[in-house]
């Protein structure tokens, strides 16, 4: 190797461009790439969010139709059914024991012996309701009217009276027995359910009424109950709608069905006894089923009506549960891909702007460069050139020492380019063995000083390939920018000058 000389081995020389000249440069089409890749986050965001809003909804409309089916299938039946058989089965009780009553001798002897000692009805009653632990028993008498009762004789009824026309409804009626509910005289007046039955004597005449009392607060015990445990309100309703017996903890405003918002506008279905479930819409239950049975001891119908409300709130917390999760979820792959997409775009920029051998930019970035440079020029009004440079004798070198040579040589002009213009200048590969150079707020005689530096820096290089010594020489063709002229026009004096170089002999510089 000569002295002096400079020995190059094959690794690449990295020539790291001013990234940032290039992304002031490209707001075009990085606005457009940018453009491009909102549209389809957008469309994914919407699909993700459509997808997983229409899975939810299907989901909750789903679970709230199961809902409406197992509470119009199952729930409100069996707590209508249960509610009426332990109804029933404390009704059994006093109308069996009413029956003995009304067909026990005892009672029919006395009152055809002329009820002449009535210490005996009396004491009778009363072994009658410590015996069976009734709330009240009584007798009333057709022939004397006096009514018997465990306490005493309460009172005699009169056809006249208003509390006293239950008997009078009693003896004309052709059943054998009734259920009421009436305040009970003897017991502070408290709302008592009777079993009113009929006494005939031995030749078939109605000779008086004889039964026992059931306090109301039993039957409201199970109503109030059943409303605790399974969130639904039971009631009993005459023939006309009238409610004659609600829980203690009921929530119902009115005394009939008629009062009840929403719920009189299927009064009647209720009474004629539903062949199909009943639902109504609550201003503050929101929808509530309905589920009635009329029950025959009682001459009442039973209703259970049960609020959606409480039991859908449980679907909706889950949906809104799904659909945080979905948003979670869906703003992760968003910016997942949106990372993704910044990589990919960022690499793809770089590979479109970039020359992949020598890391310079090339020709499609000088396209975008030019432009802003001229504008520059124009807008601040300096003064700008144009440097084209040619490896001299560049293909006789690949011929020669190979394209493995040619490579080498190409990355160190590059390299020693770069380390001779300034920072502010901008250096592509044309294409080929060419080089070009925009040397920004450079008036032509600084260009021209640049331009022999570069050239000399060049010639300086030996390049060791192989065992061999390469010298390198470039020619260079220099020209002034007008910024209101068009590119071509720059870059055709360039090539002209070029051309100049490398009549005159090459390793030159000649300007336009």
């Amino acid at each position: 190797m000569k002295a002096g000389s400079l020995s190059v081995r094959q690794e690449p020389v990295r020539v790291v461009p001013d990234r940032t000249q290039t992304e002031r440069t490209v707001p075009t089409a990085r606005h457009h790439v940018q453009s491009k890749r909102n549209r389809l986050l957008l469309f994914v965001s919407l699909a993700l969010t459509a997808g997983f809003l229409l899975t939810s909804l299907a989901s909750y409309f789903v679970s709230r139709a199961s809902l409406r089916e197992q509470i119009v299938g199952h729930e409100l039946p069996l707590t209508r059914d249960s509610v009426y058989s332990e109804v029933q089965r404390d009704l059994l009780q006093p109308i069996f024991l009413s029956s003995l009553m009304a067909h026990d001798t005892f009672v029919r002897d006395w009152v055809v012996d002329g009820e002449k000692d009535p210490d005996q009805m009396i004491r009778y009653l009363d072994e009658i309701q410590q015996k069976y632990g009734a709330f009240t028993s009584f007798f009333v008498s057709e022939r004397t009217r006096l009514y018997y009762q465990t306490a005493g004789i309460l009172k005699q009824v009169k056809e006249t009276e208003e509390r006293d026309r239950w008997y009078f409804r009693v003896r004309e009626m052709k059943e054998p027995y009734e259920i009421n509910v009436d305040p009970d005289m003897a017991n502070d007046d408290a709302m008592t359910i009777f079993i009113n039955y009929r006494v005939f004597d031995r030749q078939g005449n109605y000779i008086g009424a004889t039964g026992v009392g059931l306090t109301v607060y039993a039957v409201r015990d199970i109503l109030a109950r059943y409303q605790k445990d399974y969130g639904c309100t039971v009631f009993f309703t005459d023939r006309q709608g009238h409610i004659v017996l609600r829980s203690s903890n009921s929530t119902l405003v009115g005394d009939d069905l008629a009062d009840i918002p929403g719920l009189e506008e299927i009064a009647a279905e209720i009474l004629a006894g539903p062949q199909h479930p009943l639902l109504y819409h609550s201003a503050t239950e929101g929808t509530v089923h309905v589920n009635a049975r009329y029950v025959a001891e009682l001459g009442w119908n039973l209703v259970a009506l049960q609020p959606e409300g409480g039991k859908v709130r449980g679907i909706q917390r889950a949906l809104l549960a799904n659909l945080g999760i979905c948003a979670f979820i869906t703003t992760i792959v968003l910016t997942f891909i949106n990372m993704t997409l910044g990589s990919y775009q960022r690499r793809i920029e770089r590979m479109a702007t970039t020359d992949s051998l020598t890391g310079l930019h090339n020709r499609q970035a000088f396209d975008i460069l030019y432009s802003t440079m001229a504008q520059d020029c124009r807008r601040r009004q300096v003064e700008c050139a144009l440097m084209l440079l040619d490896i001299d004798h560049f293909k006789a070198v690949n011929d020669t020492h190979g394209h493995l040579a040619g490579d080498a040589i190409l990355r160190q002009v590059a390299g020693v380019t770069r380390s001779c213009i300034r920072a502010s200048d901008i250096l592509c590969r044309w294409g080929g063995e060419e080089f070009i150079v925009m040397l920004r707020d450079c008036p032509l005689a600084d260009a021209r000083r640049i331009a022999e530096e570069v050239r000399e820096a060049i010639a300086r290089v030996r390049v060791l390939h192989g065992g061999n010594e390469v010298q390198i020489t470039v020619s260079g063709g220099l020209t002034p920018v007008d910024p209101a002229e068009d590119q071509d026009c720059a870059l055709l004096r360039a090539d002209q000058s070029l051309y100049r170089a490398k009549a005159n002999g090459r390793n030159r510089v000649e300007e336009a």
